[in-house]
């Protein structure tokens, strides 16, 4: 079976398992995974599964990164900040379904390579940072959706800071990450006021503070 067959069928997957945003699933639908997953796993790209990447991260399972997409109710319109760049993935998604994306990884390498694959994809509306994603981008801020793909052990209150208080929308996985108590958790904030959900349950790396100097080169 080939990528597009398999494209296919993982859309359909996804529908079927609770991914109901149109324009969520085309985002996903357009945006060809196989350029995102190491040489070794291009057979398991369009899998709906997690895969290994550099840095010992991962890119996320389609269906979670549908789930959390569309937990964000964006429009295009939206400034939105993504922590956890990774190898590119979740942004490429993002970037078709806002108006600009910000997005932050502690890994320069892997930071590196995500532009290079942007630049090939002529994704025009991303602006990266190296950097350290607990503390978020607050000379971006505030942002309309901040979107964080590594296990928070708490909800990191420099981003809930970073939120418009206009119904702002924050969306990442809460919980340790050596534990299997992560929930994907939704921070909404309108007039200075806090209101949160659990959406479903998860497994992420964690998120970790600072930025790494090490190379895998």
């Amino acid at each position: 079976m080939n990528h597009a067959s398999r494209r296919i069928r993982l859309i359909m997957d996804l529908r079927n398992s609770g991914v109901t945003d149109t324009a969520v699933l085309s985002a996903m639908e357009r945006i060809p995974r196989e350029n995102f997953v190491e040489e070794s796993f291009l057979d398991q790209a369009w899998a709906n599964r997690a895969l290994p990447i550099r840095c010992g991260q991962t890119i996320s399972q389609p269906l979670v990164v549908g789930l959390m997409t569309q937990a964000l109710a964006l429009t295009d319109r939206m400034r939105v900040l993504e922590i956890g760049t990774g190898s590119g993935y979740q942004a490429a998604i993002l970037s078709r379904l806002c108006r600009r994306l910000y997005t932050i990884e502690r890994h320069r390498d892997l930071l590196a390579m995500a532009e290079t694959r942007f630049t090939a994809m002529s994704l025009h509306n991303i602006t990266t940072l190296a950097g350290d994603g607990w503390k978020g981008w607050p000379r971006q801020a505030p942002f309309e959706r901040i979107l964080v793909t590594a296990a928070a052990r708490v909800v990191p209150q420099e981003l809930v800071a970073q939120l418009s208080d206009d119904g702002g929308v924050l969306v990442l996985p809460v919980g340790d990450a050596s534990l299997e108590d992560q929930m994907v958790v939704r921070v909404t904030k309108s007039a200075g006021k806090l209101s949160s959900e659990q959406l479903f349950p998860v497994r992420f790396v964690p998120l970790v503070e600072g930025v790494s100097k090490e190379s895998v080169y």
